[in-house]
């Protein structure tokens, strides 16, 4: 009773003394003003309620410089604002701690990582928070993570203070020339940019590339990393082999004067090859016309694809019948397993050897068929067959005119 007689003899006075409603009602609306812009400020501050329900955890850092708690200092998930950095103070073991708190909702797990970040020049920083997930294992309110899941970025005068004094000359004098450069960036420098537009464009496809075979790349890396785990672990076959390249070396060192010998015709063939290219040459001329008439045969083409297409199906008529033959074949293939398996220890060392005889070889190949139809056509004079199959060759004729004189003596002799 006391209170409320109080407040209405208090309103009676604003009401009857002259000028204190004015003075009350202006107090009135300052205090409205004054809340509404504290509410504000303190919305853009991100003000947490005391009674908020919040996730507080905190991490240990090698050191977090440029944190000030208590300014509203961010902390970031994917970018979107989640929290604050409440606290930091130095553990027990030495190490820079930060304590953070959460928005409601958000969850972090012991295999997340922070990362200190500058927001803008003048090193205010933000936490960004991976904050991770299965198998790991969710962090209870009030946990810790270790330094081995933090880091920091690097301090400009943490990088100057590893450089002595002529490095650090040269920086001023690098510094001194660019503010120099830059004077006419105006003029060179959109020429530059675009030019290095063009780069980026040039570019493009090829990251793309990289980008749709990100999965390729990765199964090849992890094939490689299986087989080198694979070879590390099979020391008794490196040995073998190793011992099998080291005998298929010494049989190779004692036919070394044969293979000296033919080395030693290597010139003479060498030059009998490039009189064979030179005739190459001049016959490649001369195929140019064939050439040119082979193209206006095209047309005729789709045809012989048609009787191709009929010759293929009789093929898979005849591999259906030799298929009894290859069954047959299988325990010789067999049989002959143990001889490969020798073989392929002794392939990579006279694959080296033989790796110089690829240009002469590759040149002779070019005069394989012609030499092959040469041997055919001179191996007799009566045969009936030559490289492309039978053919009637010649016919011999032998009389009286024909035959020498002296085997006709011979058998009238007999």
């Amino acid at each position: 009773m006391n209170v409320r007689r109080r407040l209405r003899k208090n309103w009676e006075r604003v009401r009857t003394e002259p000028g204190l409603k004015k003075n009350v009602t202006v107090l009135a609306l300052l205090l409205v003003l004054a809340t509404a812009a504290g509410s504000w400020v303190l919305g853009n501050q991100r003000f947490t309620a005391p009674w908020a329900d919040r996730f507080e955890f905190a991490a240990e850092f090698e050191a977090v410089p440029g944190v000030a708690p208590g300014n509203g200092q961010e902390v970031r998930m994917h970018g979107v604002i989640v929290g604050q950095i409440t606290d930091a103070h130095v553990n027990d073991e030495g190490r820079a701690e930060l304590t953070m708190s959460l928005d409601p909702g958000y969850d972090v797990y012991d295999n997340a990582k922070l990362v200190l970040r500058p927001k803008s020049p003048l090193n205010e920083m933000y936490v960004e928070v991976d904050p991770g997930g299965a198998p790991g294992t969710k962090l209870a309110s009030g946990e810790t993570l270790p330094v081995t899941n933090t880091a920091r970025p690097v301090q400009v005068d943490e990088v100057l203070g590893h450089l002595d004094d002529q490095a650090r000359s040269a920086l001023t004098t690098l510094l001194a020339e660019a503010d120099v450069a830059l004077v006419s960036a105006d003029e060179t420098l959109p020429a530059g940019l675009d030019q290095t537009r063009e780069v980026a464009g040039d570019l493009r496809p090829v990251l793309l590339e990289l980008e749709r075979r990100r999965g390729q790349l990765a199964t090849l890396v992890t094939a490689l990393s299986d087989i080198s785990d694979a070879v590390a672990s099979d020391d008794e076959r490196l040995t073998t082999l190793a011992d099998g390249l080291s005998s298929t070396v010494r049989t190779i060192a004692g036919q070394s004067d044969d293979l000296d010998a033919t080395l030693a015709q290597l010139p003479g063939l060498a030059t009998r090859l490039a009189s064979s290219t030179k005739a190459v040459s001049d016959l490649t001329e001369q195929l140019d016309p064939t050439l040119r008439d082979i193209h206006d045969a095209t047309g005729t083409l789709p045809k012989a694809l048609k009787r191709i297409d009929s010759t293929v199906n009789r093929l898979s008529t005849t591999v259906r019948v030799a298929r009894p033959t290859i069954a047959h074949a299988r325990p010789l293939v067999a049989d002959l397993r143990p001889v490969v398996a020798d073989l392929r220890q002794a392939l990579p060392v006279a694959a080296r050897s033989t790796a110089r005889l690829d240009p002469a070889t590759a040149m002779l190949t070019r005069y394989l068929p012609d030499l092959g139809a040469f041997i055919v056509n001179t191996h007799s004079l009566t045969s009936l067959r030559d490289a492309n199959g039978g053919i009637l060759r010649g016919l011999l004729t032998v009389n009286s005119t024909s035959l020498p004189t002296d085997a006709l003596a011979g058998l009238a002799g007999n």
